[in-house]
């Protein structure tokens, strides 16, 4: 019997990485090649004329698993009956702006698709943040959702856990679907603690750590971190615009597998609502290591922290507790 479609929300839909991320949705990528979906775009009154070009091609591309498109300026209609929702529209940092001005039209922004999803969306909405700053934004998405569970509000940070394995993979010289299990801890910014310390290799031998492959602790502590924290602005600087491909795919495989399950040994990485776990603080949205099943995430526990470790993941704490605080000077 054919499956019920559900309903995909994604906000900034005219942008970069919504022009790349409707396509992948609406092709099976994100929910599965057996899925239909109904597509709900939004974006901001400018882009009115650019969103209705975007359902124009998705209309002309007559994928099979399209059942519908709603493309909208419309919070309200944009989120009425969403199952999922990608919010990748935000207002980014421009120059001479200060974090404060950003994190201030950011409240705003999310205040406003918090209050709509909390009363439209459906029940048990998964939300995915994307727009930067991804944990600081879905942390304010949730003060402004009190209903929805705090288990259903995420922030990207698969697309730093892919580009992981993809410097590994390319050091390495393997394929990258050999290499997992590498950690994002954190922020999805520059302080973010990409972790090797648990991620093996599958090589004709049985599954090796990739430490021990790589064999070079300078580079995979120094030059290896800094290459997966700076990737974006490496990106801006070479196509003079940002990681839309990229974002758009390691979003699909971020809902993919919660939703769908991550294969039995792998985690992932996800910004999760912290609980406490590794002396995390909790009540921050903060990258950790989880497995998925049956539409629901769980930290990975009992990992070994090394004293370098815990310094990065301390450090990138501390910065995330400060966005907090800025944040909520902005809420008025």
């Amino acid at each position: 019997m054919a499956k019920e479609p559900v309903r995909v929300l994604v906000t900034g839909a005219a942008g970069q990485i919504g022009y790349a991320l409707v396509p992948m949705v609406a092709r099976g990528i994100m929910l599965g090649l057996d899925q239909p979906v109904i597509l709900h775009m939004l974006d901001i009154p400018p882009a009115a004329e650019a969103l209705n070009g975007v359902k124009m091609e998705l209309v002309d591309a007559a994928f099979p698993l399209l059942k519908g498109v709603v493309a909208t300026t419309d919070v309200v209609e944009a989120c009425t009956g969403v199952n999922i929702a990608v919010m990748v529209g935000g207002f980014p940092r421009k120059e001479g702006m200060e974090r404060k001005d950003v994190m201030s039209k950011n409240v705003s922004i999310y205040k406003s698709q918090a209050s709509a999803l909390e009363q439209h969306a459906a029940a048990n909405c998964k939300v995915l943040v994307v727009a930067n700053p991804a944990n600081t934004n879905a942390l304010i998405l949730k003060e402004f959702a009190p209903s929805i569970p705090e288990k259903n509000i995420t922030c990207l940070t698969r697309l730093d856990h892919n580009r992981a394995l993809g410097q590994i993979s390319e050091r390495l010289k393997v394929q990258v679907s050999d290499v997992k299990n590498a950690i994002i801890w954190g922020n999805h910014s520059s302080s973010q603690y990409p972790d090797v310390n648990h991620a093996t290799v599958k090589t004709p031998a049985g599954e090796r750590p990739v430490r021990e492959l790589v064999a070079n602790d300078e580079w995979l502590n120094g030059e290896f971190i800094a290459t997966v924290q700076q990737r974006g602005a490496a990106i801006i600087k070479a196509r003079k615009l940002s990681s839309a491909l990229s974002a758009a795919s390691s979003a699909c495989d971020h809902i993919r597998d919660w939703v769908l399950g991550t294969p039995e040994g792998t985690w992932v990485s996800m910004g999760v609502y912290s609980d406490g776990s590794y002396n995390v603080p909790a009540g921050l949205i903060y990258s950790f290591p989880v497995t998925c099943r049956n539409g629901e995430w769980t930290i990975v526990q009992g990992l070994s922290i090394n004293e370098f470790s815990r310094k990065k993941l301390d450090a990138t704490a501390d910065e995330l507790t400060e966005e907090k605080a800025l944040a909520y000077s902005c809420i008025s």
